[in-house]
């Protein structure tokens, strides 16, 4: 007689939104023990998610409330993803508790603070030490090529770079609302210039004021034409804005994502003086 392995409980939860209908959704497998990565990846791809995350032993010396995570796309293991982490952390704390935990991650370890607000919880990661780095002429052309955006629409006071706050985003800043929002892009020329710069999404911004801004996520080599709520792409532009000089070194931002999805969201960029990590948080719920 052959034993069916058991398929694992999938949580549905969005993050960085209080409503299931805002955000970016996310699948949580909290004991992901015993499966191995064909399995994640094929849970990834049934639920169709941007990412979902799979809970795993953490290694040896975390302690605590500490827990291995990896997290998939519909196509491949990603190294980090910021909501996912933050969806992982609030379906743990409606269990546990809220409080202090820690993710390892291929990317770093990652801790995530997880507090009561409003009536419902909110999770805020910390992220692993960030870089920002020049991209070349050329593949900056190249990828404005595959948005087809001119580079007259641009916004010369945020001028493009990679960063990275545990995985790689190229920062591109649009000049006007009506640019970020007309996104129809070449998908598999954008998604074959990302592999060969190693790149998760891109973060295209919008500032509407000195700490407010709108950014959207073209997330093609995850299978995804757009990613509605970004995280780790969060952490990459606060680093990005820190680098650059565009904010103080004590700052907070607004980052609002999802809207030309409707699936509104909000992300929270908090930086802190003397120290090189960028914070991400937000709130999140259960999907149905």
């Amino acid at each position: 007689m052959t034993t069916k392995t058991p398929q694992p409980e999938v949580l549905h939860y969005t993050a960085f939104s209080r409503t299931p209908d805002g955000g970016n959704p996310a699948g949580v497998v909290l004991d992901a023990t015993g499966l191995g990565d064909e399995e994640m990846l094929a849970v990834a791809a049934e639920l169709g998610y941007s990412e979902s995350a799979f809970l795993t032993a953490p290694p040896d010396g975390l302690g605590g409330r500490a827990y291995g995570i990896r997290y998939f796309s519909p196509r491949a293991e990603v190294p980090f993803c910021g909501h996912a982490t933050v969806a992982a952390a609030i379906a743990l704390a409606e269990r546990t508790g809220p409080g202090e935990l820690v993710f390892a991650t291929r990317a770093g370890t990652v801790p995530v603070e997880v507090t009561e607000e409003g009536g419902g919880l909110r999770a805020t990661l910390t992220s692993v030490e960030p870089y920002v780095e020049v991209v070349g002429d050329a593949d900056l052309a190249e990828a404005l090529a595959a948005l087809r955006w001119p580079a007259a629409d641009l916004d010369p006071a945020l001028p493009p770079r990679i960063a990275f706050a545990g995985a790689r985003h190229l920062v591109l800043a649009a000049a006007t609302r009506a640019r970020l929002a007309d996104l129809d892009y070449d998908f598999g020329r954008l998604e074959t210039l990302m592999h060969r710069l190693d790149l998760t999404t891109l973060q295209l911004v919008w500032r509407a004021s000195a700490t407010v801004l709108h950014v959207r996520n073209p997330f093609p080599v995850g299978g995804v034409v757009e990613d509605p709520a970004t995280g780790a792409a969060a952490a990459a532009f606060g680093a990005y804005a820190r680098e650059l000089g565009l904010v103080p070194g004590e700052s907070v931002l607004t980052l609002h994502q999802g809207e030309d999805l409707g699936r509104p969201g909000e992300l929270t960029v908090t930086l802190r003086a003397g120290d090189r990590r960028v914070r991400v948080g937000g709130a999140g719920a259960r999907i149905g």
